[in-house]
């Protein structure tokens, strides 16, 4: 099973200018791919792949010298991130991808691989920054995916490590009408629950896990008023 761990980290002043520069070409990969793409479909109709993106990042390298400075599979990443974006526009209508801008309050990029977690000396070695002192105060075991690390409009830097702690996924727990509750909440009545039950706000939680008798002495303590019980349930006078 897939489980995310995210720590803070504490980079140096020489390591902060590294890792925005990581930043700064992922995302200018990421827009420079997305106008490669939108300029393809429109002019020959062709839809470029991840495949030809990351192929085209050679001659980027060539014409951008800076971009050498950074781990080159961030920038394959950031295709792949492109890449994903498009899927879930075709398949999922969630809205077509969009320019990235470096306004955005939180800034990442993404590690594949080759970066090492120690937890004894509380660091995180990263390609081409190296060592980061980070706040690993949880130890996971399993194997490690891709780690994304963030920086926040504050200053703020973490990184979410992808772990697969190779456990089976949890069996889903079939249940029946007999094992749920509906609780509507109105004006009048504050709730109102599927067993016909009408109450005050404390006889939310315990109609869930208390008896009606119960449900009711808490009411009663409180002040409030309870309505006619459903057919079945114990009568309880508020005492008015």
């Amino acid at each position: 099973m897939l489980r995310a761990y995210k720590y803070r980290m504490y980079p140096t002043q020489t390591q902060i200018p590294l890792l925005m520069s990581h930043i700064h070409a992922c995302r200018f990969v990421y827009n420079h791919s997305l106008e490669q793409k939108i300029r393809a479909y429109e002019q020959n109709g062709k839809r470029l792949s991840c495949f030809d993106l990351n192929n085209q990042l050679p001659a980027l390298k060539a014409e951008y010298p800076w971009l050498a400075d950074v781990n080159s599979q961030s920038l394959q990443y950031a295709n792949r991130n492109l890449d994903n974006a498009f899927t879930r526009f075709f398949r999922e209508k969630k809205g077509f991808p969009k320019f990235k801008s470096k306004k955005n309050p939180v800034q990442s990029f993404q590690v594949p691989q080759h970066y090492r977690v120690d937890f004894e000396s509380n660091q995180v070695k990263l390609p081409k920054i190296g060592d980061v002192k980070t706040m690993l105060h949880r130890v996971f075991a399993g194997k490690m995916k891709y780690a994304t690390v963030s920086v926040t409009s504050t200053g703020k830097w973490f990184i979410s490590i992808l772990v697969d702690d190779e456990q089976p996924e949890p069996t889903p727990v079939s249940f029946t009408s007999d094992m749920t509750i509906g609780i509507d909440v109105g004006l009048t009545d504050f709730a109102t629950f599927s067993t016909g039950r009408e109450g005050c706000e404390s006889s939310v939680s315990e109609e869930l896990a208390t008896t009606p008798e119960s449900v009711a002495a808490t009411c009663i303590a409180e002040g409030k008023r309870i309505e006619e019980p459903a057919k079945g349930d114990p009568e309880v006078s508020d005492g008015s």
